[in-house]
């Protein structure tokens, strides 16, 4: 079983319009409804490529309830997700059907009360020792601590659980110094962090702040990884046009199964690649095309060198 966290669950809404202006109204010609936030769309990648899934992270309201019931229709995925007195958040993507470009609208998350962090952290402990790996996902809502991805990562140490960490700004730099097994930044982050934008160097000098290896995605320009068994990118073999709403989670997705599976690093990367590629194909958020992503797997190109940890 593999554990994905996401703190900050939301309803992810995704509208089609003909054409996206400003100042203007729009008729929507197509609305679809997901389970999302970022941990959310790691756990439904994993569990379409055949790995059992559980999710944990907070839902509330209305909202919450409506993600909770669609969860239970996702095979492969089991809800443990805590309850808690706030509502969950909604996002909404607008897809611009005549350019593909994509807007979206993030709400803030439910406010954490102590007693809600409390219980999700007993529920936590209890799920990360039967864990083959665990998957901590995106923005912390309001009221949960700073460094809570930092104490996450250091249960999960504990537990003998591989860990991935997938955050920003200073959860990312506290969790990071936790040692996680692997973080995977965005460029942006990545260069927020260690100041640099040379993407090896960054991803280096991101190594030595905590992390046994370091993914940085780059959009369409793929991946750059650094490990203890070497230097990589991992490039398409094309750019490809859609919404990319998601695809960042499909990475960390092919990156998680990777590891579960016990392939080498280069492989890990073609797989995080090709399901990114193929998620920007597909015409839901947080969803890979499935033709597309076999079709891209076997065309991405990986260089680097093995190298001494």
């Amino acid at each position: 079983m593999i554990l994905t966290v996401t703190l900050n669950t939301a309803l992810d809404i995704t509208y089609r319009v003909p054409s996206l202006r400003p100042h203007a109204s729009h008729r929507v010609t197509d609305v679809t409804e997901r389970p999302g936030g970022k941990g959310l769309n790691v756990a439904r990648v994993l569990a379409a490529l055949g790995h059992e899934v559980t999710v944990t992270g907070f839902a509330g309201g209305a909202t919450g309830r409506v993600v909770q019931e669609r969860l239970t229709r996702t095979a492969g995925v089991v809800d443990a997700l805590v309850p808690v007195a706030g509502a969950t958040r909604r996002t909404v993507a607008v897809v611009d059907a005549r350019t593909g470009d994509t807007t979206q609208l993030n709400e803030p998350g439910p406010v954490i009360a102590p007693a809600e962090w409390s219980a999700f952290q007993e529920v936590y402990e209890g799920l990360v020792v039967d864990a083959d790996a665990v998957a901590l996902c995106g923005s912390l809502p309001p009221g949960v601590p700073v460094g809570a991805y930092a104490g996450l990562v250091r249960t999960a140490r504990a537990a003998g659980t591989p860990v991935l960490l997938d955050a920003s700004g200073e959860p990312l730099r506290r969790g990071i110094a936790a040692r996680p097994d692997i973080v995977k930044p965005n460029a942006d982050e990545l260069a927020e962090l260690t100041g640099s934008h040379e993407p090896l160097r960054a991803a280096q000098d991101a190594r030595r702040r905590g992390a046994q290896s370091v993914v940085a995605s780059f959009g369409a320009e793929g991946l750059v990884a650094a490990t203890p068994e070497g230097r990589w990118r991992a490039v398409p073999p094309a750019r490809i046009h859609g919404n990319p709403t998601g695809a960042g989670d499909s990475a960390s997705a092919g990156l998680l199964s990777g590891l579960v599976e016990r392939l080498p690093w280069p492989e890990r990367l073609a797989r995080a690649v090709a399901l990114s590629a193929a998620t920007v194909l597909a015409p839901v958020a947080g969803e890979f095309d499935r033709a597309g992503y076999e079709e891209l797997v076997g065309r991405v190109t990986v260089t680097g060198e093995v190298t001494a940890a």
